[in-house]
């Protein structure tokens, strides 16, 4: 059986915070070969180990700042805005001041670290203070009791069977990427030279679809998740064409669900597109539920391939976001999108092109349902493995 020892953070890792050069200064970023990332970097990223930010900073804006650059390995953890994203450091990095970071100690597996910080996140979230909005201050952060194995051959047996577990997530989302170029060239390789001849295009995409639009009064909301999602701009943001249901955070009961939405519910390979906030965020809908929330519409076409739309209004996505008539939030008119040009291509190239987009996409469909269903498992182990409720330390791995 192993030992187990609590402790504080800073009795396993080294406690290091972050700041931001001057932005009126452009000799603290151009030019930059400096990693440096902020929670927003963390915001949309899925893996474990993070190499580089949007932005990178100078040996300039390092110095002028207290940021330091962080060893390779560094567990990042966000301390504001919001408390809790986690990642690894591939390489050396600095942050801003939204990170209280964790250098692990020679006794420490970095990949055990990163999972004891997910594991503790809702203990940390809650040690944060602040009016505008918490945050955790480094002296927090370093007291902060944690349970841990005395030895780190169990720390890295823990670490292992977790990791070997987001390994294949994070290839499939790897395959999933490398599928949606595939499409993409396809698409470009087949139709991109005719695309821009619309002056010959005797269609506009509402001669094509149907739309499905719930706009009206929000419904009302379910005070806890349930298995009716509805499915907004974040669900729709990311490279992967399938919507993804992690980022659902609100949900309507079953009466709402069938009674409220005028306009019904998505089906089977219906294109769902964002129409305010972050304009022309697009995904086809292959699930079995969900509601469409009133800053999103519903393509559903009619004798064309949906792929083939789906793939050409990612085409010509900046053409949709040009559409834009909000002054104080970006947002754009279905009745606009509905009359921009098409063109269709002969119905047998649109059928190659369909044949073979649709076995990818069913393939990418499978990746994230697999990925759901590790991502499960994963969180389920979590707490057990980190409490020392199964114990590893016979496992051979």
């Amino acid at each position: 059986m192993a030992e187990w020892i609590e402790c504080k953070i800073s009795d396993i890792g080294t406690v290091v915070g972050g700041a931001t050069p001057s932005t009126k200064k452009p000799e603290n970023y151009e030019n930059g070969i400096i990693a440096w990332i902020t929670p927003k970097d963390l915001s949309t990223f899925t893996g474990r180990y993070i190499q580089r930010g949007e932005r990178n900073i100078t040996e300039v804006g390092l110095k002028s700042c207290s940021t330091q650059l962080l060893p390779k390995d560094t567990v990042l953890f966000s301390s504001r805005a919001p408390i809790g994203y986690v990642a690894i450091a591939a390489n050396e990095v600095c942050t801003n001041q939204g990170f209280k970071s964790v250098v692990p100690n020679e006794n420490t597996d970095p990949l055990f670290l990163y999972y004891l910080l997910k594991y503790n996140k809702d203990k940390i979230e809650g040690m944060g203070s602040g009016t505008t909005f918490k945050e955790v201050s480094g002296n927090t952060m370093k007291n902060i009791v944690v349970s841990v194995p005395t030895d780190k051959k169990v720390q890295k047996r823990i670490s292992s069977m977790l990791g070997s577990i987001d390994d294949k997530i994070e290839e499939n989302e790897r395959i999933n990427n490398n599928l949606e170029q595939q499409i993409s060239a396809l698409f470009i390789n087949m139709f991109g030279s005719n695309i821009d001849k619309l002056a010959e295009s005797k269609f506009k995409l509402g001669d094509l679809v149907d739309s499905v639009d719930n706009r009206g009064k929000t419904p009302p909301l379910s005070d806890k998740p349930t298995l009716y999602p509805i499915i907004d701009v974040k669900a729709l943001s990311g490279n992967i064409r399938i919507v993804d249901y992690n980022n659902c955070t609100k949900y309507v009961n079953e009466e709402t669900y069938n009674n409220w939405f005028r306009s019904g519910h998505p089906k089977q390979y219906d294109i769902l597109v964002s129409t305010v906030g972050s304009l022309a965020e697009m995904k086809i809908f292959l699930g079995d539920v969900g509601c469409i929330a009133q800053n999103v519409v519903g393509f559903r076409s009619k004798d064309i391939s949906p792929l083939y739309l789906y793939q050409y209004l990612n085409y010509i996505k900046n053409d949709l976001v040009a559409y834009n008539i909000g002054s104080v939030q970006p947002s754009i008119k279905v009745t606009h999108i509905i009359k921009h040009p098409i063109y269709v291509a002969p119905q047998d190239e649109i059928n190659k092109f369909d044949s073979v987009a649709r076995s990818i996409t069913e393939k990418i469909f499978a990746n994230c349902q697999e990925n759901e269903n590790l991502k499960q498992l994963r969180d389920t182990l979590l707490p057990k493995l980190m409490s020392g409720e199964l114990d590893v330390s016979d496992i051979d791995l």
